[in-house]
């Protein structure tokens, strides 16, 4: 089974930097698109941002300039490096990613979250 586990959430204060890395594993899998999405208390999940295989980077309103998403298709990875951090960025942070293997044949898959706190 494709398993996505993240890392590289914390505290950080208003301005501040942090990088979230994922990373797939789980079999012979061959991913599409992956991405970030973020969900704040009280709040819906949301699109952050998402990285086709081999297309155009999208981003949400709210981040674009401040976030960059990219990914290593080597190492089934992909990563979001957050700038400029603002209060309204705290949430936990899901990494997704949907895919094919020979085994399950399409998916979607969902990490756990990791939580980003911006602080003041």
């Amino acid at each position: 089974q494709v398993q996505l586990v993240e890392s590289g959430g914390g505290l950080v204060q208003t301005g501040g930097s942090l990088r979230l890395s994922c990373a797939a594993s789980g079999g012979i899998f061959s991913l599409n698109v992956m991405g970030w999405y973020r969900q704040a208390p009280g709040k819906q999940r949301e699109l952050v941002a998402a990285i086709p295989r081999g297309g155009n980077t999208n981003y949400a309103d709210s981040v674009k300039g401040r976030f960059t998403i990219s990914r290593d298709n080597a190492k089934n990875k992909v990563y979001l490096q957050m700038n400029s951090l603002k209060l309204e960025d705290t949430g936990v942070y899901y990494c997704y990613a949907d895919g094919s293997s020979p085994r399950l044949g399409y998916f979607e898959v969902w990490g756990q979250g990791t939580l980003v706190t911006v602080s003041s």
